[in-house]
């Protein structure tokens, strides 16, 4: 009988002197929080309405500029309606080039992509057209991502992480890739993030367009 209580008491001991280890420690250490919300920009149609050239005034939020870059992206239009879900005031690309690219520059900040930094982006396509996630970095040089996005039926929501993009390098001139898919990035000083569509624009009508809606982009703050 006591060879038997032995092994009992000494496994009851190593019990209690684990619950007593975990309730001294706490139950861990959380994670970090995810990066907060970088920018938001919801587009504001123009005074007349309807389909017009975009401009910087269409860019709601004050602390962005709007870039644009590409074989025709001055022919990037703004369309819909502020404050409507089914046809939000939104970028079409119908009448711009391939590789037409929207960038939004924040006037006090570079954006930290490298620790946690996602995107969230509210577009539709048409046709077998997809918007690709683009950035400039600080030292200036350009890349699209391997991310497609963008959906024909309705507008909706799409979000994704920066650390599962795959880069390559883009010439925004004449917007087309170059080289490889790029090994190593630094994500930490992001200059201007926007989107492009690699196919041209087939005017109005089903087929050949893509729409950008409400972005926002969840990063890291870094003063210029």
């Amino acid at each position: 009988m006591k060879k038997l209580l032995l092994p009992l008491t000494c496994a009851l001991t190593l019990v209690l002197g684990a619950s007593t280890l975990l309730a001294a420690e706490g139950p861990g250490t959380p994670p970090p929080p995810r990066p907060g919300l970088f920018f938001e920009e919801v587009w504001k149609q123009l005074p007349k309405g309807g389909e017009n050239p975009l401009v910087q005034d269409h860019i709601a939020n004050p602390a962005l500029e709007l870039k644009l870059y590409g074989p025709k992206s001055d022919q990037l239009q703004v369309t819909g309606f502020d404050g409507n879900d089914t046809n939000p005031t939104h970028t079409w690309s119908g009448l711009a080039g391939a590789g037409a690219t929207i960038a939004f520059k924040h006037k006090t900040n570079y954006a930290d992509f490298s620790k946690g930094a996602r995107v969230m982006v509210q577009s539709k396509t048409s046709g077998f057209h997809k918007l690709h996630p683009f950035i400039k970095l600080a030292d200036g040089k350009t890349f699209i991502g391997d991310i497609e996005l963008g959906q024909t039926v309705d507008f909706l929501f799409e979000e994704f992480r920066l650390e599962q993009v795959k880069w390559i390098a883009f010439n925004t001139e004449l917007g087309m890739t170059k080289g490889n898919l790029v090994t190593e990035i630094d994500l930490s000083k992001i200059d201007e993030f926007g989107f492009t569509d690699l196919q041209p624009g087939a005017d109005h009508g089903p087929g050949g367009w893509s729409d950008v809606g409400i972005v926002r982009v969840y990063a890291n703050a870094v003063p210029r």
